[in-house]
């Protein structure tokens, strides 16, 4: 029998979370959102939960200005979400790209049918609304990946979806530089194809090989 230790969610999420000029994680709340397992000395850059995340409920607008129902439209399909703001000048462009590397591998592998590879989907959620704005998102999406999804919308909409994952996001304000910046979480939440639950976190340390090895899984519903 394989051991295995055991930690709240919202203290691994802090310490997966790096906070940085412009994206930082916030304070998740003083109670534990769920329970994580994982075992001892494993190097793996995903962690699984035991107790997956509900998808969250958003209704917000995507980079054409259409409706996005995100439950709906990523129903029964391998999901990636990531909170971050297009502005931000080092974590948010570098998971991104990350993501859309690590999928352009997957896209060439054999391992899957080609119905399986184009179910994937990655989406990209503003915490900067105001100066994310459809055309703003597709415009800087355009240059990572257009297939990705980017979802704007009301702010307090938002950090109410963000915080059901664990996620704190603050509003933009301005830092001692007069700058604009969006303090949020910084982990990607996978979500898996049959429970649609977000049963994977990644911590921002996650690499572009990290996610080769493990997209294929999470596009089957499979633990990586």
């Amino acid at each position: 029998m394989r051991t295995k230790k055991t930690f709240a969610a919202a203290a691994l999420l802090a310490t997966a979370a790096l906070t940085l000029t412009a994206c930082g994680s916030g304070d998740s709340g003083d109670k534990p959102i769920a329970v994580v397992s994982a075992e001892p000395g494993s190097d793996k850059a995903g962690t699984v939960l035991d107790q997956p995340f509900e998808k969250p409920d958003l209704v917000l607008t995507d980079t054409h200005g259409k409706k996005y129902d995100l439950r709906a439209q990523t129903k029964d399909k391998p999901t990636l979400i990531y909170f971050g703001y297009t502005h931000c000048p080092d974590v948010c462009p570098l998971t991104m790209n990350n993501l859309a590397v690590a999928k352009k591998e997957v896209d060439r592998s054999k391992q899957l049918t080609q119905a399986q590879k184009d179910s994937l989907r990655i989406v990209f959620v503003t915490t900067d609304p105001e100066r994310d704005t459809p055309s703003a998102l597709g415009t800087w999406l355009k240059g990572i990946d257009p297939s990705i999804v980017g979802l704007t919308g009301d702010f307090s909409t938002i950090q109410a979806g963000a915080r059901t994952l664990g996620i704190s996001i603050e509003p933009p304000k301005k830092d001692k530089d007069g700058k604009i910046v969006s303090t949020h979480g910084t982990q990607v939440i996978a979500f898996s194809p049959k429970s649609n639950g977000g049963y994977v976190v990644y911590g921002q340390d996650a690499t572009v090989d990290d996610y080769i090895r493990d997209i294929p899984k999470i596009i089957k519903g499979e633990n990586p």
